[in-house]
Order: C-alpha cells, then structure tokens, then sequence
C-alpha cells in the first residue's frame, strides 16, 4: 500500500472503531446466556437504522435516546424483560471495552505530531464517558450532537475540519462501518477504512484509500 502523505490529523469514528460495540452484551452474558450475542447485533443494528431514519423524518434525538431504544427493541425480539439487567447493559456503554490496539496505536500518532480525535454519532457524555474508561488521550471529542443530526450527512465531517482547524484533504479518517468510510471518503477526507469484520466493499458514492483489518496498520500508512 503506498503512504498517505501530508496527513496533519487522524479522526477514528468511535463505536465499532475505538470501541466495541458488543462489549455491554457480552459483560451480561451470565444472564443474557447464548442470548448475548443476538441482543448485541440486533441492539447495533436498530442504533443505525433509528439514526438514519430519524435524520431522514427530522426527528433527531440525542444518541443516548436512541440507544435506549434500540435496546429496548433488541430485549423484545429476545424476549427478555429485565429491568435490572436494562439498566446495566445501559450503564456498561458508558464503559466500553476499547479495542487492545487502540491505546498504543494513539500514542505512535501523537508522538508523531498527528492531531487525534474521535467524530461520533454518540451523545457527547457517553463519548467523554468511553475515552475516559478507556484512558486515551484526544485532542477532540467531536459529536453530532452539535449539528442535530446523524452520519452520513456531510455536516458532520465538516465538524472535524473547523474544530481541529484543518482542511479535508489532510485529515485521515478511520471507521470500521463501511457507510462511514465511504461517506467520508465522499467528503474529501483520506479515509482507510478498518475492515474488522471481513466485509465486502460497499456499493456507496466515495472510496476509501485503503482498507486494514485493525488499527495497528495505520501507523505503517502513515510512514509512523
């Protein structure tokens, strides 16, 4: 893969990049049983699709409003109803398990004078919350909250460019949910997107630059 050059910030997509997504699920797994991992996908799944239905309906609500809905979503397809159990799963993503990669690989960008940032559908509070637990160190924790609507609208990439004072073209982006990359490649950002699944590509308007299957690829991109 050739270099990315003149890159002056990395911007990594929080949930499924950063964090992992099916991490509260799994904590619970003593009481979910082999019900964990169905509630998780199910529970992810219904965060995308509200947030892409409420930005088409003009309907926005912080993410931590969705995510309460799609979990209540996700217990009734599993047919669980458990109060308590509802309130930790809830009370655990705002302690999701970090990627093991992602610590070391942020400070190699840091260290090599890379701004570094997250960009998120998450609620400003769940995001803070996740870096905090996770004891990484950000120049930026940049939520949509602060447009009032969800990726992929371009609103929220253009947030990355002012807040970190730096145009598209020299920022790398980095999510590991397809649509996010190729959106952002759409935008203008040099994105690499983070295939942790084995996806195929998307058939979406914009193209990642390149695809690596964590994040310890990055740095090598990078020339770090």
């Amino acid at each position: 893969m050739a270099a990315i050059d003149n890159i002056d910030a990395c911007v990594f997509d929080a949930y499924g990049t950063l964090f992992d997504v099916t991490s509260a699920a799994s904590h619970c797994q003593e009481e979910l049983g082999e019900k964990w991992a169905p509630l998780a996908q199910v529970w992810r799944e219904k965060q995308l699709q509200y947030s892409w239905l409420r930005s088409l309906m003009g309907e926005y609500v912080p993410f931590w409003q969705i995510t309460q809905d799609a979990l209540d979503y996700a217990m009734a397809t599993q047919g669980v109803e458990n109060d308590e159990l509802r309130k930790k799963l809830l009370d655990i993503y705002f302690e999701l398990d970090a990627y093991p990669e992602v610590p070391a690989v942020l400070k190699t960008l840091k260290a090599g004078g890379q701004k570094v940032a997250t960009l998120s559908n998450g609620s400003p509070d769940m995001l803070q919350a996740a870096v905090d637990n996770a004891k990484i160190d950000l120049d930026g924790v940049i939520s949509v909250d602060e447009v009032g609507i969800f990726k992929p609208d371009p609103r929220i990439y253009q947030l990355a460019v002012d807040q970190l004072e730096t145009p598209k073209e020299r920022i790398c982006f980095m999510s590991s949910n397809a649509w996010d990359a190729w959106a952002a490649a759409n935008f203008g950002f040099q994105v690499v997107w983070v295939n942790r699944f084995g996806q195929p590509p998307e058939r979406l308007p914009g193209e990642p630059r390149d695809m690596i299957s964590d994040l310890n690829g990055l740095p090598p991109l990078l020339g770090l």
